[in-house]
């Protein structure tokens, strides 16, 4: 990587001291803001598409409206589920696609019924529907998670390929596996949104692992 190369996640300075956030604000060698001018200028152009222009306008009022100034501070106040409603309700979204897990299907029957309740037509689909054989993608038997039984493999690509036969306006996925969800992601038609990242072991909160990076999980560095 040369100097310009984008590091932002290296920045040595607060995001409230930062030329990101602040005209006089401050920025090292690499900062995308400083040196990649003519991206933004591309980018910026795509916002003048009707479309998406009232996409990321709805996204970012979305985001000011899970605070709150309260008591001279500001305070997070709506969890992600309620947010993807509201969202979906601001788009006019009448018809979801519901992608999930079938690690998750109690999870999901819960969401599902949140989604209806909240008068959206819900076309869900798991991960092992279409029952294909892992042998078929080439997985070994000792690779399986039970070896010399029959395993389904997860099929993201016909999950993809279900919401987008029934035109559904906004997709939302749950629980799927790494490398699952970027095949579903990548086949989609609709724009998507993520619920929930897989996480086996942490209860699907893959950050718990990051807060605790300097104690239980230091083992991961």
């Amino acid at each position: 990587m040369n100097e310009s190369t984008p590091v932002c996640a290296k920045c040595p300075y607060h995001w409230s001291k930062r030329l990101c956030n602040i005209e006089e604000g401050k920025s090292p060698d690499s900062c995308p803001t400083q040196n990649k001018k003519d991206l933004l200028t591309q980018s910026l152009k795509r916002y003048e598409d009707p479309e998406i222009a009232i996409f990321a306008k709805h996204a970012s009022i979305q985001e000011g409206e899970g605070y709150q100034y309260i008591d001279g501070k500001v305070r997070a106040v709506k969890p992600r589920l309620l947010e993807t409603v509201e969202f979906a309700r601001k788009m006019n979204y009448c018809k979801l696609g519901f992608i999930f897990c079938e690690g998750l299907a109690d999870e999901a029957k819960v969401v599902n019924r949140y989604l209806e309740k909240n008068d959206f037509e819900v076309v869900s689909i798991v991960c092992k529907a279409g029952r294909t054989p892992k042998e078929q993608i080439g997985v070994l038997d000792e690779q399986k998670i039970l070896p010399g039984t029959f395993e389904p493999m997860c099929n993201p690509i016909y999950q993809a390929y279900i919401v987008n036969d029934a035109r559904v306006d906004f997709n939302i996925i749950m629980g799927l596996c790494v490398g699952h969800d970027s095949l579903v992601i990548k086949h989609l038609e609709a724009p998507v949104t993520v619920l929930a990242a897989k996480d086996r072991i942490l209860g699907h909160n893959p950050l718990a692992a990051v807060y605790q990076l300097n104690s239980y999980y230091a083992f991961l560095k």
